[in-house]
């Protein structure tokens, strides 16, 4: 059975990548009403609002997490940013995106997308050994809003970190693919949950399946048209410069519900469009959130049988596997410009030179253990992988004084009671890319700096510690 799963799987891969590389068709609905019995309005079964409400709701709380003053304003910006993690009552305004010039977008406020959603209820709660205080998956992140609250500018310099990438790399996980690959495309697939031959909910124009799925793409965060796009284009709708490429009914506004390009398929596109240039994440995946759909909708509000069940379990898994390699290249890229901003920072003058180098190696790191923790969150235990990974990257970077945190205190404080050269934790991030290289079968490979293992591990010389206390 497990062969005949993986034979299935690897075919479906197959498929899905050939029909890549060919002209892009097909878009994520709208698709017909297949629910028995549905008497309502609705011509379009799709629907996966709520899964992009909470996608702005998490563009919004990184851009609040950068809105300290260093402390007067704390508890203030703290219970704001709590207001968009937790959900609210009020119709809470989108700060990001927002319209720009050239790029106006059609919502305004979280409710004209979806009301009544949060992150809090829809975020990873398992162990999270990565972070310092052996706290839970969401007791991490209410952390690092409370400590972003109190920062200047979403800055902690003292212990090195960037509050805004740390709280929006980790949520990418800890939110948008653990809940898609741990839960929708996960359990929900089985016959018995949320059956095709029955609404999702009472009064609902989908059927059970037909959801479930439609919620596993919208924490993709792709616009619908994403096989007409390049990943050039995917990159620059998601930093709003390419409205054409966007608008894609033409009505010179951007739907963040169908048009937008959010976190998740953002990434993806850098990786197609960085590094060697030789991989599809993007069309792959959306092209199996397509497939699938299609073949839900085939079954016409009939319960899936268990050889359609088995052919949507392997689109899951062409996901579930690219979603992950996308996670393990942003981790591989930061790496590399860890290890990059190492060097520059030896090299700059002290003063503001020092103090601009030390500032982008600290937003670098935070993306870096952002994206460590959220490939930590998904429905693989990583086990030996995951614990060389948070022993090469640290609880946190090497700092000026060459102290690197290693715990918190009785007060939730944190602690660096260890030191480590410059060179050694150069070194400690070209043994991160090779290690997620070798885990992951990379090859999208951005900002590749494992060239330099041998010299750089020459130079420090076999009698080197990586630590000193």
């Amino acid at each position: 059975m497990l062969l005949t799963k993986l034979k299935s799987a690897t075919a479906i891969v197959a498929a899905i990548i050939v029909a890549g590389t060919a002209s892009a068709e097909g878009t994520y609905g709208p698709f017909d009403i297949t629910l028995k019995g549905y008497e309502g309005d609705a011509t379009n079964s799709v629907s996966y609002s709520g899964q992009i409400a909470r996608q702005v709701l998490h563009d919004s709380l990184k851009k609040l997490a950068g809105n300290g003053n260093g402390g007067d304003n704390a508890a203030e910006l703290e219970a704001q940013m709590l207001a968009y993690f937790n959900g609210s009552e009020d119709d809470l305004p989108i700060i990001a995106p927002v319209s720009k010039d050239g790029f106006p977008v059609a919502q305004a406020t979280v409710n004209a997308i979806s009301s009544g959603k949060n992150i809090s209820g829809k975020f990873y709660d398992g162990a999270m050994p990565a972070w310092a205080g052996n706290l839970s998956g969401k007791d991490v992140v209410l952390s690092m809003i409370s400590k972003a609250a109190a920062s200047n500018r979403g800055f902690d310099a003292e212990n090195g970190y960037d509050w805004p990438q740390l709280i929006s790399k980790y949520t990418m996980g800890a939110m948008m693919y653990n809940q898609s690959v741990d839960n929708y495309l996960d359990e929900k697939l089985d016959a018995d949950n949320k059956p095709n031959n029955a609404p999702y909910s009472e009064g609902a124009a989908y059927t059970g399946k037909e959801h479930v799925w439609d919620e596993g793409f919208g924490y993709w965060g792709a616009p619908a048209h994403t096989l007409d796009l390049t990943p050039t284009q995917a990159y620059a709708v998601a930093k709003q410069t390419d409205l054409e490429a966007a608008d894609a009914n033409g009505d010179g506004v951007v739907d963040l519900k169908t048009e937008y390009v959010f976190g998740p398929a953002y990434y993806a596109a850098g990786a197609d469009a960085g590094g060697t240039k030789s991989t599809q994440y993007m069309h792959t995946i959306m092209r199996a959130f397509v497939e699938g759909r299609e073949l839900i909708t085939s079954a016409n509000g009939e319960a899936l049988s268990d050889a359609q069940r088995g052919e949507l379990k392997a689109y899951a898994e062409v996901i579930e596997s690219n979603w992950e390699k996308v996670l393990a290249e942003a981790t591989f890229k930061y790496a590399g410009s860890v290890y990059a901003d190492i060097a520059k920072l030896g090299e700059a003058e002290e003063g503001e030179a020092k103090d601009a180098a030390y500032r982008t190696y600290v937003k670098h790191w935070g993306e870096l253990k952002g994206f460590a923790m959220a490939l930590q969150t998904g429905r693989n235990n990583l086990g030996a992988t995951a614990v060389e990974l948070n022993e090469l990257i640290l609880m946190g970077p090497v700092t000026l004084d060459n102290s690197y945190v290693t715990g918190v205190d009785a007060s939730g404080n944190f602690v660096r009671e260890r030191r480590m050269t410059w060179n050694d934790y150069q070194l400690n991030m070209l043994k991160v890319q090779t290690l997620l290289a070798d885990a992951f079968s990379l090859k999208a490979l951005h900002n590749d700096q494992t060239a330099s293992l041998g010299a750089l591990a020459d130079k420090i010389g076999a009698t080197s510690g990586a630590e000193t206390d």
